[in-house]
């Protein structure tokens, strides 16, 4: 469904995205990561044609997206970030005027806003202006607006940006049902959504692929760590330093609790399991200590890790 080889977009002097290539598979629901500033953005306005590349290539459905923009953009439903309505007309009025900007009759119009009202759960606000609806709302006819000229194709670029948690859950309960019949490339922080929701995963920084895989072998293959928590009560600078110093540890980092104790977040390398030998060196040291487990490695261990500057 998508074919993106050697995409290059450059600004001035800033290379926003560089030498990028994958593809995605019809019927795949694609997670496509990154830090702010990474290319994400760049690379979807690419992709939906709003931005010509400095190089390289990119096809949707087999329509190259800058020689056929009319077929490419055909196949393609795009969410932005921050979904631009005009909330002076009412949201059923609103997505027939879309459909038929986007070349749908009057007929099938009609036809197409009913069912992508009746998709996305906006019967109940049909008939309201857009300038009054919550932020759940709007996103929910930013949504239906990509879906209304029947795209193979859908490209969410935080779709969940601004929501609540009720409203998140009910996104992605929509997202997951429209991934029994379109592909989606789905561009987002939360990443225990992705988790979720997503097939696969592509993890970009600075403009180039460091990861590409299914959320749990990034999680399990990969060379991100595991974590080991520790309640301990005594110095927490000794401590840390203490425990920095064994072997197969990365990272100890503490906060205050209460009477004196200190949480410390030990970061072990992957495959290693480090609490037997914790506990040996808190009992040598005499120091208090109330609770030890290890907490599995998740997706946002890997982001963080692919991604970190320090």
């Amino acid at each position: 469904m998508i074919e993106i080889r050697n995409l290059t977009k450059r600004f001035a002097r800033h290379t926003a995205v560089r030498d990028l290539s994958f593809s995605v598979k019809q019927g795949e629901i694609v997670g496509f990561l990154g830090p702010n500033g990474a290319g994400k953005t760049t690379t979807l306005r690419m992709l939906t044609g709003y931005l010509p590349p400095t190089s390289g290539s990119i096809e949707v459905g087999g329509c190259d997206v800058f020689r056929d923009s009319i077929g490419a953009r055909r196949k393609i439903g795009y969410m932005p970030e921050n979904v631009p309505l005009y909330d002076d007309m009412r949201v059923r009025e609103y997505l027939k005027f879309r459909a038929r900007l986007k070349g749908l009759s009057n007929r099938d119009a009609r036809r197409r806003v009913g069912e992508v009202i009746d998709t996305c759960g906006l019967d109940s606000v049909r008939r309201k202006m857009i300038k009054v609806l919550s932020k759940g709302y709007r996103q929910r006819v930013g949504l239906a607006d990509a879906l209304v000229h029947s795209p193979e194709l859908l490209i969410l670029d935080e779709p969940t940006n601004g929501l609540d948690p009720n409203q998140i859950r009910q996104i992605r309960e929509l997202i997951k049902r429209l991934g029994e019949t379109h592909t989606i490339l789905l561009s987002t922080h939360i990443l225990s959504e992705v988790e979720m929701t997503c097939d696969r995963v592509i993890i970009i920084d600075s403009g180039q692929i460091k990861a590409e895989d299914t959320p749990q072998a990034l999680v399990t293959g990969m060379r991100a760590a595991g974590k080991v928590v520790a309640e301990i009560t005594g110095d927490p600078e000794v401590i840390s330093g203490a425990l920095s110093r064994m072997d197969h540890v990365k990272r100890v980092t503490h906060e205050p609790l209460t009477n004196g104790r200190f949480q410390f977040d030990i970061l072990v390398e992957s495959g290693t399991d480090a609490r037997e030998r914790i506990h040996e060196l808190v009992a040598q040291n005499g120091w208090p200590m109330r609770s030890l487990y290890r907490r599995k490695a998740t997706l946002e261990d890997v982001f963080v890790e692919l991604t970190r500057k320090d």
